[in-house]
């Protein structure tokens, strides 16, 4: 597969489109030509929806490599890491973002209740048939968003019960993957294990925390996360998500000042995070964030 890269002007395109997310509930991209930050990890308060349009790719998620293909229809929920890898050259996919208040009431609508467990295998396969069945529901969402909530006051209410409509064909279509998942224990245990990270990073970046979380030995944990990752241990997994989260506080302007980075990352001592960013990226938070100055909208 051959590599593509991305131009700076197309990354303060792609940073652009994830600040907007802040300013409208839902973001619509009908053809995105190739990944953005290629070899980057993400974690985004956002859900994040793609259908492969054309072409292949690969791409972690949450460590995991996962191979795209034409017609994979993938979810990335909110908090967990996101890594572009490489792309054909002929590919393209739709993109969806959504605001963390959509997917909060969104979970607690009738139809989609039980949302996170696309995490378990955030891919589903579909025919040519039934990706054109979301592919025009991922249209009429274009439409509705397009809309201002002056122009349409119950553009909101609208929204919604789209994607709600789209999210039960979606569990139509992946019903016998969901039986093939639920058969799979050791996947279970690497999805609590990073949901725990998600929830927990800021209290604690040890393995026997989150072993005593799950009634495991930190041994067993480890190959848990070992056999899910390809040999990533659990130690390395967290390092990468709290790096990827100091990253976007960086980036996002979400903190003025590193101290202020390092305290909402739960470090108790600036130093530790200097250390800790240093030592797991190569080069200090300082230059990390000299090099990637914030985008003005």
């Amino acid at each position: 597969m051959q590599k593509k890269t991305v131009t700076p002007t197309e990354q303060a395109n792609a940073d652009q489109l994830l600040r907007h997310i802040e300013q409208s509930d839902i973001i619509v991209v009908r053809e995105m030509p190739r990944f953005f930050g290629t070899n980057e990890d993400f974690v985004y308060p956002h859900i994040i929806l793609t259908l492969i349009l054309s072409g292949t790719a690969r791409a972690m998620y949450d460590m995991r490599v996962i191979t795209h293909q034409k017609n994979d229809l993938s979810i990335i929920l909110p908090g967990h890491i996101m890594h572009p890898m490489d792309c054909s050259d002929d590919f393209s996919y739709a993109l969806l973002f959504i605001s963390p208040k959509m997917l909060d009431d969104l979970r607690f609508s009738t139809f989609s209740h039980d949302i996170d467990k696309f995490h378990s295998s955030p891919v589903c396969r579909l025919t040519d048939e039934q990706a054109q069945h979301l592919l025009a529901i991922v249209d009429q969402l274009n439409i509705i968003a397009r809309y201002t909530k002056e122009e349409m006051p119950h553009r909101y209410q609208t929204l919604l019960a789209q994607l709600a409509v789209g999210y039960e064909f979606l569990n139509l279509y992946r019903r016998d993957q969901d039986r093939q998942w639920t058969e799979k224990r050791c996947v279970d245990t690497f999805n609590r294990f990073c949901d725990l990270v998600v929830e927990h990073y800021r209290e604690s970046r040890e393995i026997k925390y989150y072993a005593d979380l799950l009634n495991l030995t930190p041994k067993h944990l480890s190959k848990v996360v070992r056999t899910a990752t390809n040999g990533i241990t659990p130690v390395k997994w967290i390092e990468q998500y709290v790096t990827a989260q100091a990253k976007r506080l960086i980036e996002t302007g979400a903190t003025s000042t590193i101290q202020e980075t390092a305290y909402m990352l739960g470090f108790s001592e600036s130093s530790s995070f200097y250390r800790y960013f240093k030592r797991t990226t190569g080069m200090t938070a300082k230059e990390y964030r000299d090099k990637h100055p914030i985008q003005k909208l």
